[in-house]
């Protein structure tokens, strides 16, 4: 008999239950054969080819919680909801994204050295999968992703202390991780040291990752992962913030004389990020978010999947600041930003000498 053709993503997901099973020995036999069961009894439950208007699933950089300051340890709660959406991921492309809390990336979690953090996790109950998440930041078995492994309709939780300050990624651990990663399902959690960080004027929340599609970078209307470009690393799109707008449409800003920092993230799963603002050098760099000694006067910063870094710097010149990552091919699949910087002009930093020509300037900086 002739196999059936089944489009979508239920391909991907009855592989995701093989890789469940096999991956059994990292995360624990009891667990992996669980999540093969019950990721193959969502299968029947994929999204329907024709999709309600998608949704705006762009994480803004300037969402994220103040600085902590200094105060002692306190008992901070963390809610996340695991929700299946469609989303806009370019101007009339949408995509099927996995989610924290319907956002991409997931919310920005700020705690202190010493808190002890109190993780609930609900799997929303139209979800096709399992879910759980995985916590750079712990120090314990699976950084909580055995704690937290959620079918549709379930809710996990755990808790962890706080003890080592730095930047870390968390994301979705559940079979085939590889493929949660790419729908969406990663963020940041900050432990910020006893003492806090140094003061800035502006802070921004940022993160790199990869979209996997069966259709062509800049095919229009609802587009569907692609599960052997996932395992080959091919991306059509690669994105700040879940989408090739999200800085764009979003960019961060600053006025001449102010200070910026961004907390830097990459969800991958499989790229690594040579993050650079074009036209700025930063002050301060915290390479793999190691917030013991920064470097000074650096360029670019190099930050693996499942990494995050901190840059800080002063904006003196006022115009339009680019974000990429200076694999600069990824700029033609969508991987750019905009830091908009206002005031007054700073001749003695920067002069053009022909801004009328510089105006018609087709140059991609």
């Amino acid at each position: 008999m002739k196999a059936m053709k089944i489009p979508g993503r239920r391909p991907l997901l009855a592989t995701a239950a093989i890789v469940a099973l096999a991956t059994a020995a990292w995360l624990g036999a009891p667990l992996a054969a669980n999540a093969g069961e019950k990721v193959a009894a969502a299968t029947p439950h994929a999204h329907a080819a024709t999709e309600a208007a998608p949704v705006n699933i762009v994480r803004l950089p300037t969402d994220l919680p103040g600085p902590i300051g200094k105060r002692g340890p306190q008992r901070i709660k963390v809610d996340l909801e695991t929700v299946e959406v469609t989303g806009e991921l370019a101007d009339g492309t949408s995509y099927h994204y996995w989610t924290f809390n319907k956002k991409v990336p997931g919310p920005f979690v700020r705690v202190r050295v010493g808190d002890t953090v109190e993780v609930k996790l609900k799997n929303h109950d139209d979800s096709m999968v399992m879910h759980n998440v995985d916590f750079h930041a712990v120090t314990g078995p699976g950084g909580g992703a055995k704690a937290t492994e959620a079918a549709p309709g379930e809710s996990r939780g755990f808790e962890f202390k706080a003890l080592n300050p730095g930047l870390y990624v968390y994301h979705c651990a559940t079979p085939m991780v590889a493929q949660h990663i790419a729908n969406g399902m990663y963020g940041l959690i900050l432990v910020e040291p006893e003492e806090g960080l140094p003061k800035v004027d502006h802070e921004f929340y940022v993160m790199q990752g990869e979209i996997y599609t069966e259709q062509a970078f800049g095919t229009k209307g609802l587009v569907e992962e692609s599960y052997d470009k996932l395992i080959s690393e091919r991306p059509e799109y690669f994105i700040f913030n879940g989408s090739t707008e999200a800085l764009k449409k979003n960019p961060l800003k600053a006025k001449v004389g102010e200070t910026v920092r961004i907390y830097f993230g990459v969800g991958g799963p499989n790229y690594t990020s040579s993050f650079h603002v074009i036209g700025e050098i930063f002050d301060r760099a915290y390479p793999l978010a190691s917030l013991s000694s920064p470097m000074k006067d650096v360029q670019t910063i190099t930050t693996p999947p499942g990494g995050a870094s901190v840059v800080d710097f002063k904006v003196e010149v006022p115009g339009n600041y680019i974000l990429v990552d200076h694999a600069l091919s990824r700029v033609e699949r969508g991987l750019a930003g905009i830091l908009q910087v206002e005031g007054p002009e700073n001749p003695t930093i920067f002069k053009d000498h022909n801004p009328e020509k510089s105006a018609m300037s087709t140059s991609g900086h």
